[in-house]
């Protein structure tokens, strides 16, 4: 077992994993190593639960050692933090006459200036070129240093220790989950299965069950994959994961659509959409072995299905199919002894001569053959319950919520809680909602144009209908399972903390994690927004921008590489060129005291990639908060300080041109943690309406407490504040997303 990676994903949890056998005595007394340990730790805004400190005073030097390198890895001590300015919290008075200036005089090659290794010249009295680290013109830096302030952080962030059974129920709520996992658990359920053996259980979601799969057949098991696949939409999610990387079946067209749009640029001359598009296509092609072509060809013959409904589900992807079946020679392997199946439907397929139970909906519903379209409905609850809102407007929402309540106990529990936290948005005449079309940029939906045939009364009775039936279907769910516990603790925080339902995150939390909608209090006057990037790439033109949108009441402002300095907000300068294999950074200094006085509401943490592409993999945003002032390096103008990070996040596999990575609510003084692309090159093609949208979605989930709050009503426990009652939820066990969504029975 490789530990250190282990360890990092016991990290992830708040936790670190220390192996039993490891753990060699039982000595109270802290050893010389211990200590320091415990000393360095705290420098980075760790520190350890008795229960770990103990573990580790009885693990060799060795283990102690690692532990200490994986929390500098996560925290990038090693990285370069230097920003283009020293000093940059005072504005260096650089102006647009200064980029002229120098532009000038290094088209007509001027003298009287100074050379600078990236062979510009900056004309006298023009930068002030001691306060930069590299070239004020083209943004390159030359001077790098280290971090200088450790342990600036108010708050010290509690470790608790993971043994063997604590890493195994982790691994097997991963495979159980019963939402879709965000990058963070595929990251860490990948890890899990390189290294430990895959334990027995019933995999929750078919996007799991992929990760899985790709494990057994690079471990030579194709045929023990054979019963996981059940439907021909399970073998394609599978050939696609393998082609693309990606979880979802995202349509050619839409991929090639996106990298066309990233490689966009606002200088005619650098702009790459036409080459981004040809290298899309030539990524996206396919090509496969007789091997392979074979293990496919066994799937499809194998599948416990008749043709027809074969057939029927693989309509709605026909265009894929067909390059499919192409690449991997079906049609050849279909002509020998053994695979007349795989033959009759490749038949019926090419042929068309089968049904599709989507037009027979379409065709009944636009005729408002009521009867017929529920009848369809009811033979897939789950589609039913995805259309829920829109029959309703079309047919009324008493037919339509009583033909759903027929079947709503086949309705999988995240989508009867999605219903119930959504219709409030969508049954308001006035509100966009938010939605992130597969493979896209998050957008905002215009409101049903049925919405105007109702009025409000008819609207909010709606969405009385709504949570009435969801709340009674899950309280009726919990009811059923026997329960001989008395009490139940439901943490506080658990109240502030949405249920992870319909959330896909693109980007990986290495540190403690948290789901998108937690709200992180400030405790000080200063937030300090952070980017770095470029790490182990050689020196290049790198151009990554990290900015912010501030929103007040009737206008906005914006603090970026365009506008260093503005009310309340302050940059660290604009580095368009990376330096060889350490990377660089970017900060913003928010001032709140300041924003306030300004009447300001929202700030809006984003970055973007100025460069041709979508945002650099493996950059990592984020923002530190302390109750203390955060000094910055007089000398290189270094501002990170590892023990103030409130929360990071790495960008792993992207397809956007910018991320929004939190929203501070100046009046509050909270931040939230969400995740939203959008498509611009700089802060200004953000769509602020947009995050409010978002805002809204995040706002209207339902939030853990809840729930547990609901199961305590339906299994008759009684609500105690003391951890020592028959059920405990803290906030330790609602770090586990995937542990929590097992509240969602089906």
């Amino acid at each position: 077992m490789k530990t250190k990676e282990v360890v990092k994903i016991s990290l992830r949890q708040n936790a670190i994993f220390i192996p039993s056998e490891y753990i060699a005595n039982d000595i109270k007394k802290l050893s010389a190593t211990t200590s320091v340990l415990a000393a360095n730790v705290s420098k980075l805004g760790f520190t350890f639960s008795e229960s770990l400190l103990h573990a580790l005073n009885n693990v060799s030097p060795n283990y102690k050692v690692d532990v200490l390198e994986v929390l500098k890895e996560v925290l990038g001590t090693g990285k370069n933090w230097t920003p283009l300015v020293k000093e940059w919290n005072i504005p260096t008075g650089e102006s647009v006459f200064d980029h002229v200036a120098t532009f000038f005089a290094n088209v007509f090659n001027r003298t009287n200036g100074t050379d600078l290794p990236c062979g510009h010249i900056i004309p006298d009295h023009t930068f002030p070129l001691e306060r930069y680290n590299g070239c004020p013109f083209c943004g390159t830096p030359f001077e790098f240093g280290k971090i200088e302030k450790f342990g600036q952080g108010s708050k010290l962030k509690v470790l608790e220790l993971w043994d063997e059974t604590a890493l195994e129920d982790f691994y097997k709520s991963l495979l159980q989950s019963k939402t879709a996992l965000d990058a963070t658990q595929v990251e860490s359920l990948k890890t899990a299965m390189k290294y430990l053996p895959l334990p027995k259980v019933e995999i929750g979601i078919k996007e799991t069950l992929m990760l899985v799969i790709d494990v057994l057949i690079e471990n030579g098991q194709a045929e023990n994959a054979t019963p996981y696949f059940k439907t021909p939409t399970d073998i394609l999610r599978y050939l696609w994961f393998k082609n693309t990387g990606l979880l979802q079946i995202i349509e050619p067209k839409t991929i090639v659509k996106r990298a066309s749009k990233n490689g966009q640029h606002f200088n005619f001359g650098a702009d790459q959409s036409a080459q981004s598009k040809v290298l899309a296509k030539k990524d996206l092609k396919l090509k496969y072995s007789r091997k392979e072509g074979l293990m496919v060809a066994s799937w499809l013959n194998h599948l416990d299905m008749n043709v027809e409904a074969m057939c029927e589900i693989m309509h709605p992807k026909r265009g894929m199919w067909v390059r499919f079946i192409r690449a991997l020679r079906l049609a050849e392997y279909s002509k020998r002894k053994g695979f007349e199946k795989l033959a009759d439907l490749l038949d019926v397929f090419y042929n068309q001569t089968y049904e599709v139970w989507q037009s027979k909906v379409t065709t009944a519903r636009l005729k408002f053959d009521a009867a017929k379209t529920f009848d369809l409905l009811k033979q897939s609850p789950g589609l039913f319950a995805r259309s829920l809102f829109s029959n309703m407007l079309w047919f009324g929402a008493d037919e339509t919520i009583t033909h759903f309540s027929e079947i709503i106990d086949k309705v999988p529990a995240r989508l009867i809680f999605t219903l119930n936290m959504y219709a409030q948005n969508y049954f308001d005449k006035n509100m966009q909602r938010s939605v992130k079309p597969l493979g896209g940029t998050n957008k905002r939906v215009n409101p049903n144009a049925l919405l105007g045939l109702y009025d409000e009364l008819q609207l909010e009775e709606m969405k009385n209908q709504i949570e009435d039936l969801c709340i009674l279907a899950m309280k009726k769910r919990f009811a059923a399972i026997k329960n001989t516990n008395k009490t139940i603790y439901i943490d506080s925080q658990l109240y502030n903390i949405p249920v992870s339902i319909g959330d896909r995150s693109d980007s990986v939390q290495d540190l403690p994690v948290a789901l998108m909608g937690t709200r992180f209090p400030i405790e000080g006057n200063e937030v300090r927004l952070f980017m770095q990037w470029g790490v182990d790439l050689p020196a290049q033109h790198l151009d990554m921008d990290l900015s912010c949108h501030i929103a007040y009441e009737n206008s906005a402002d914006i603090c970026s590489f365009s506008r260093l300095s503005t009310k309340g907000c302050q940059h660290s300068g604009d580095i368009r060129s990376i330096p060889n294999k350490i990377g660089t950074a970017e900060y913003i200094n928010i001032n709140i005291d300041e924003l306030a006085k300004a009447n300001a509401k929202f700030v809006t943490f984003t970055c973007n990639a100025y460069s041709n592409g979508s945002i650099s993999p493996n950059l990592v945003v984020g923002w530190m908060n302390s109750k203390y002032p955060m000094k910055i390096s007089e000398r290189t103008g270094v501002a990170y300080d590892p023990s103030c990070v409130d929360h990071q996040v790495r960008v792993t596999q992207s397809a956007a041109k910018g991320l929004v990575f939190g929203v501070l609510d100046v009046a509050k003084r909270e931040i939230v943690w969400l995740e939203m692309t959008f498509g611009g090159q700089v802060v200004q093609g953000l769509d602020f309406k947009g995050v409010q949208a978002l805002l809204a979605k995040l706002n209207s989930k339902l939030n853990i407490g809840s729930l547990l709050q609901l199961k305590a009503e339906a299994q008759n426990l009684t609500i105690i504040d003391d951890e020592n009652a028959d059920e405990v939820y803290n906030a330790q066990w609602a770090m586990n997303a995937a542990a929590v969504t097992q509240l969602l029975i089906d």
